[in-house]
């Protein structure tokens, strides 16, 4: 790790990981270890590394997004000597995280058992489909579990189910497995052992939904979409300004109620005893909506914006992912980072504004910033072999073999 980045002194450094994954849940576990500090060694199938790479269209940006702050080494776990290679890291490993499907890493000799092995201080994260039980040995997917779990039923209109838009599962569930692997770093600090952490997609999406069966039980009601909720709020809608431009706007207390109704020149509904409280005015939505829709779209979008800030209610533009770029709370100090895009082979000269961590630490509120770009396949194989303890001659007859490819080394 090098010194002058500050990942040294990150909140993570001195922790090693090992990677073994795809896509999105297990690149993401192991951006948050990154990111934090952590050295992430990215273990890659020969020769073109992660597929995850070559994804088209909408998933085009995975790699980029999930991987930055880490190393790559790859190498043919399939092959003896490419496992040997593998297994001679283990030693000073703190973390391996994988999430490929049930079963493979024990073929590719890298299962829990078998470096544990190895290694009795390991700890092992598993991102799986499904934690254990009836279901522990089927594939799954963000969406799949989206729709098995009830999340799509919620966000969706009636009869039409639909996934959010954002793969939250995949990214929900690798939040929990590596909060389960810093208790269990903990734990080892008094057992001086290690042990597998287990973290999901459909549990993460069944613990989102707790909420839900707990309002249900509470109403005696069917629970239904969230497009077709009873609100808990008067006020909580998509309105459209003079020029048809859409603005969230959200009047959650009675305070907040008087003081939109004096700034949007409301007077009668504001002396109106059938809208003094909340729930009142939630009882009243049905006739009170559409006033406030007719009445608002008399305004400009600057005036409906200069008026929800005035009355000091809450409100939000509908936004678009691109916009985030230009967003000045993001661009405050360390809130997006420069990172370059990645083919399967080579770099790319176009580079795009992600946002960080969601975290800041200490006084300065420092965020967790960008120490490497997302790797090439192989960029660092030399460089972790050589730190295995493996001499240059093994390494160039590993790669004459093509068991392990160095793309070039970083240096």
């Amino acid at each position: 790790m090098n010194s002058d980045t500050g990942q040294s002194t990150a909140p993570l450094a001195g922790l090693r990981v090992l990677e073994f994954s795809h896509t999105i849940m297990g690149p993401c576990a192991g951006l948050l270890f990154a990111d934090l500090g952590a050295d992430v060694i990215k273990i890659e199938p020969v020769p073109d590394g992660d597929r995850t790479r070559q994804l088209p269209g909408f998933a085009s940006g995975f790699f980029a997004t999930f991987n930055r702050n880490k190393r790559s080494l790859a190498v043919d776990l399939k092959n003896p000597e490419g496992q040997a290679a593998v297994h001679a890291l283990v030693g000073k490993a703190d973390i391996v995280l994988d999430n490929y499907g049930p079963g493979t890493m024990e073929r590719l000799g890298c299962g829990w058992e078998q470096l544990a092995a190895l290694n009795p201080t390991l700890v092992h994260l598993s991102l799986k489909g499904f934690l254990q039980g009836p279901w522990q040995q089927r594939p799954a997917l963000d969406e799949v579990v989206q729709f098995q779990s009830g999340l799509a039923y919620m966000t969706g209109p009636p009869g039409q189910p639909l996934r959010a838009g954002a793969s939250i599962v995949d990214i929900l569930g690798a939040v929990f497995g590596v909060t389960g692997v810093l208790a269990a770093l903990r734990e080892r600090e008094r057992t001086g052992r290690g042990q597998r952490v287990g973290s999901s997609l459909f549990e993460s999406a069944a613990f989102m939904m707790a909420s839900h069966i707990a309002g249900g039980a509470a109403t005696g009601d069917e629970v239904p979409p969230m497009t077709a909720r009873k609100g808990a709020w008067g006020v909580y809608d998509v309105f459209h300004a003079r020029e048809g431009e859409p603005l969230f706007i959200g009047v959650t207390s009675d305070a907040q109620w008087r003081r939109f109704c004096d700034r949007f020149c409301l007077e009668e509904l504001s002396r109106d005893e059938r809208l003094a409280t909340n729930p009142q005015r939630t009882r009243a939505r049905e006739w009170l909506l559409p006033i406030l829709v007719d009445h608002l779209a008399a305004y400009s979008h600057k005036e409906l914006v200069a008026g929800c800030q005035a009355a000091e209610v809450s409100w939000a533009p509908v936004g678009k992912p691109e916009e985030l770029i230009s967003n000045e709370q993001l661009l405050a100090p360390g809130g997006l980072l420069d990172v370059a895009l990645a083919s399967a082979r080579e770099s790319v000269a176009e580079q795009v504004l992600l946002p960080a961590l969601p975290l800041e630490f200490g006084d300065e509120r420092q965020r967790p910033g960008l120490y490497l770009q997302p790797p090439m396949p192989g960029q660092h194989s030399v460089q972790i072999l050589r730190e295995s303890g493996m001499d240059d001659a093994a390494i160039a007859a590993l790669i004459k073999t093509g068991c392990v490819v160095d793309c070039h080394e970083a240096g």
